[in-house]
């Protein structure tokens, strides 16, 4: 049976490693906060970001990396993305050869606007161990996986043979995986429906209804996919769980944190106030710098993510940048990808 470690006790890191651990597998989880080891230890429950849910005996929570990262086959890497590096880094000397991680963090690097796997390549750089990197994705909340009700995901690799690989090891009866090979395709659907999910959140916090959201969630569909076609993924990969089923999930789900973030937005308050009150992190804050700037550097249209931008970090008004929106230019709808009239 193979060794699995689980790198980030958040909601998410959590429940991943619960799953795993439920199906027999010893999970080292590895926890930020020193305080909590002791609780998951003693309560078997992580009160900070998953409370309620009792967690399996075949858990292992500890601070240490070089504990949780040694002898393992395969890691699941599951920290905020500007993070990502730093822990990535750490994590290097600890390594057993041909270890696999499986990146399941949401996000792009501000500095770099490198994805998750993108640092990764980076960080690996030089290092004689052979590492291979997959990447999960698609519509799934924790809350709702924790209490096994029917989700299903996407997990890509390179090497098709992989992915069948943990796919097997990833599948219970009420999580189900499908297998993909476009990494960065999955990986930017995950990362870019956090911005558009914000901007959802905006409009519901303004008070416009279902058309407004429909509208939104389409044309930021469209968005995601003229950034990720420029940069090498499959168009058709965002028609999938982790383009559109992420998207719908998170624009609509009262569980979103992202979509939360963009709802008080839209309410009038502050992203500083937002911000303070919440535990998680809501990755398409960060995100949206990201994307902002990819669409600058690689000369991709993206009114909406750059209009979340502007509301976020520029001080702009809700309901300004909507009229900006609205008032553009007319044309053809998918004129990317069909000639217009």
């Amino acid at each position: 049976m193979e060794n699995i470690g689980v790198v980030g006790a958040g909601s998410w890191g959590t429940t991943l490693a619960n799953l795993l651990a439920v199906k027999g597998y010893r999970v080292d989880l590895w926890v930020f906060e020193k305080d909590l080891v002791e609780i998951i230890e003693k309560e078997k429950e992580n009160k900070y970001f998953l409370p309620g849910f009792k967690l399996s005996d075949n858990i292992y929570p500890s601070n240490s990396l070089e504990k949780v990262v040694s002898g393992k086959d395969i890691l699941v890497m599951v920290v905020p993305s500007q993070v990502y590096r730093n822990v990535a880094r750490q994590m290097i000397p600890f390594f057993k050869d041909d270890a696999v991680v499986v990146s399941a963090s949401k996000g792009i690097e501000n500095e770099t606007l490198l994805t998750m796997t993108g640092v990764w390549q980076e960080v690996l750089s030089g290092v004689k161990k052979k590492i291979e990197i997959a990447t999960l994705g698609g519509p799934s909340f924790a809350r709702e996986v924790i209490r096994e009700i029917p989700t299903a995901v996407t997990l890509a690799s390179t090497y098709p043979s992989l992915a069948r690989k943990l796919q097997k090891i990833f599948s219970t009866p009420y999580f189900r995986v499908y297998t993909s090979t476009d990494k960065i395709g999955v990986e930017l659907g995950g990362a870019l429906k956090n911005v558009i999910a914000i901007a959802a959140g905006i409009t519901d916090g303004l008070g416009f209804g279902h058309n407004t959201r429909a509208a939104l969630i389409t044309r930021g569909l469209a968005e995601m996919i003229r950034l990720g076609v420029k940069m090498g993924a499959q168009p058709l990969t965002f028609a999938g769980l982790s383009g559109i089923g992420d998207l719908l999930l998170t624009c609509t789900g009262d569980l979103s944190r992202n979509r939360t973030v963009g709802l008080k937005l839209g309410q009038g308050k502050s992203l500083s106030e937002i911000l303070e009150n919440m535990k998680m992190v809501a990755e398409g804050v960060a995100t949206t710098k990201s994307v902002y700037n990819l669409s600058k550097k690689m000369e991709v249209e993206m009114p909406i993510a750059t209009s979340v931008y502007k509301i976020l970090f520029e001080g702009k008004e809700p309901m300004e940048a909507l009229r900006e929106l609205m008032d553009r230019e007319l044309k053809a709808e998918l004129s990317e990808v069909i000639s217009p009239l």
